[in-house]
């Protein structure tokens, strides 16, 4: 990477060099653009550069076309520029163009308004070039003493910067944040300060402290986060202050921020590998996990909380319930890490404990509807199952707790379940007996086919005695229905529909059926639908004339079964 990109903090991609302006089209945009579009401009020049092109041609028209303006978002851009543009030239001489932006800087750290003067100061903490930061001097100290916070905040790692860099420029910097820090009262200003001094003079910072020790409990969030961050590095530089920074420390693990808790409890495992230590910060870890909404959180403070399980095996046994405690978020992720965290603290002593508290939740996920509930049901199960072959006390109740819903769960669940007793058989020769009558027992009740097949591959292993065989194929033939399947289907089919069709008889006569249509094309080329009806009527018409015959031939009908009813009755 090019020499003037050493002391850049920023990298921006540029996504298609091939549509790169040219020199002259930016030039023309910086001299006759608008401030909104001279912004656009600056964030090309930016890109360009720090992608590799160092672009000096341009410096003097942003001096000239930028620097004057007043708009603060092409201020800001104008510091970014400042930035990385190259400094000095060939020689290693400062540039003659840097006169006139040291000066502009200057004015900027005069500024009437505070977010200039803040952002030019925030500028200075990266400058490198004793040159440039020289004139500079007069006008950063003079911003400790500004009446808004935002300049004061910024002002005072300006000065630390400068000492760490140039420490000849400015000799008194650790006496002037002293003095800074001691008279200043917004949180913020503080922090910065201590902050600051912590890191160009650790003495002066340590004075400072021990003036302060006592009130830290109840300094501002802050404060107490970077006073936490000096304690831990000091501790390895003074020992013999560690059981002082100690009972600070277990104090701070009853502060009401969160953030301080975290930190305190960090800090706490850092300085040492007491159990009583260790304990109390997983204890907060573990509030922690289960008091914060946020899942990043959670995550981060049971990975803590593992780190500690890792360093001292054996320690936190007894925090497996209260671990247990987070399984009430619905997060997935945050519930996969906690039982995996408890699967490999469970012991003997709380196995029993344990395997209760995953039996209710496993229930849950049948009673109520949780988010994934099917991929937590499966890493209950499969908790469940470790647990089990782990520690066969539990082995017996768990196997009788996971057959009692194989019937409920579905197939991938079920399948688990199968799985798990398949193990369990395998393993405990004295479970198998009344396993097998449970699984016998179950047939009835089983829908899915790989379950099905599980299940008669236990029962076909470990059906030994002959009247378990019996009982098993009683059931099984049970379960199966009348055979051949195919016929008694279909004749379950045709029962159904002699069913249907008693039902649509009305009255002793069946409903009409409904008319059924043809399609014709009429003379015109047009579709027309001829039904049964349409084809009665028109058969109906062609026969009028015959009405008259048609009653008569009725009337001597009639007429012949009268005399033959009279016939009979003689």
């Amino acid at each position: 990477m090019a020499s003037f990109l050493d002391h850049a903090y920023s990298l921006v991609h540029q996504d298609n060099t091939a549509d790169v302006p040219t020199l002259a089209d930016l030039k023309t945009q910086l001299e006759k653009g608008t401030d909104e579009s001279k912004v656009e401009t600056m964030k090309r020049i930016l890109t360009i550069m720090l992608n590799g092109d160092s672009m000096p041609q341009l410096l003097m028209h942003i001096i000239r076309f930028v620097m004057p303006s007043k708009h603060k978002a092409l201020k800001k851009m104008l510091y970014f520029y400042y930035e990385i543009c190259p400094k000095l030239d060939s020689t290693g001489k400062l540039k003659q163009e840097m006169i006139l932006v040291c000066n502009g800087i200057r004015n900027d750290l005069q500024h009437p308004n505070e977010y200039i003067r803040g952002n030019t100061l925030r500028f200075l903490c990266k400058l490198r070039e004793p040159e440039l930061i020289e004139p500079l001097l007069s006008s950063a100290r003079q911003c400790l003493e500004h009446r808004h916070a935002y300049v004061r905040k910024n002002a005072v790692f300006a000065v630390a910067s400068i000492f760490q860099h140039s420490s000849s420029l400015i000799p008194d910097a650790p006496e002037l944040i002293s003095t800074f820090l001691e008279a200043e009262t917004e949180p913020t200003c503080k922090r910065n300060a201590f902050a600051a001094l912590s890191s160009i003079d650790h003495e002066k910072a340590l004075v400072y402290l021990s003036q302060v020790f006592d009130g830290i409990p109840n300094a501002e969030e802050l404060l107490q986060l970077v006073e936490l961050e000096f304690i831990r590095k000091d501790a390895v530089q003074n020992s013999q202050n560690k059981p002082r920074y100690l009972r600070l420390i277990f104090d701070l693990l009853e502060a009401n921020t969160s953030t301080v808790v975290y930190e305190a409890a960090s800090s706490l495992t850092a300085l040492t590998n007491n159990p009583v230590a260790v304990k109390a910060a997983a204890a907060k870890f573990i509030e922690l996990s289960i008091k914060e909404a946020d899942n990043n959180v959670k995550l981060i403070v049971l990975d803590r909380v593992d780190q500690l399980r890792r360093k001292s095996p054996g320690v936190l046994d007894d925090s497996v319930m209260e671990i247990l405690r987070v399984l009430s978020s619905p997060d997935i992720d945050v519930r996969r890490k906690a039982l995996n965290l408890v699967l490999d603290m469970v012991s003997s002593k709380n196995v029993e404990e344990v395997v209760l508290l995953l039996k209710k939740e496993l229930s849950k996920t049948v009673d109520q509807e949780y988010e994934k509930n099917t991929e937590y049901r499966q890493l209950l199960i499969h908790s469940i199952h470790q647990c089990a072959i782990k520690f066969s006390e539990v082995a017996a109740s768990v196997v009788e707790l996971l057959m009692d819903f194989v019937a409920d769960f579905n197939n991938a669940s079920a399948v688990d379940v199968i799985n798990f007793v398949k193990e369990v058989v395998e393993k405990f020769p004295k479970l198998r007996k009344p396993i097998v009558a449970r699984l016998v027992a179950t047939l009835g009740e089983v829908r899915a086919g790989k379950v099905y097949r599980g299940i008669m591959w236990i029962i076909g292993e470990y059906s030994l005695d002959e009247g378990d065989v019996r009982d098993a194929w009683k059931r099984i033939r049970a379960s199966l229905g009348e055979i051949p399947i195919l016929a008694s289907e279909q004749r379950l089919l045709d029962d159904n529909d002699d069913e249907k069709k008693e039902e649509e008889q009305v009255n002793g006569h069946s409903k009409p059926a409904a008319p059924s249509g043809s399609r014709k094309v009429l003379a015109d080329g047009t579709y027309a639908t001829e039904t049964a009806l349409t084809s009665q009527s028109k058969k109906t018409a062609g026969t009028t004339r015959q009405f008259p015959e048609t009653w008569a031939t009725r009337d001597k009908e009639a007429k012949t079964a009268s005399t033959r009813s009279t016939y009979h009755d003689d």
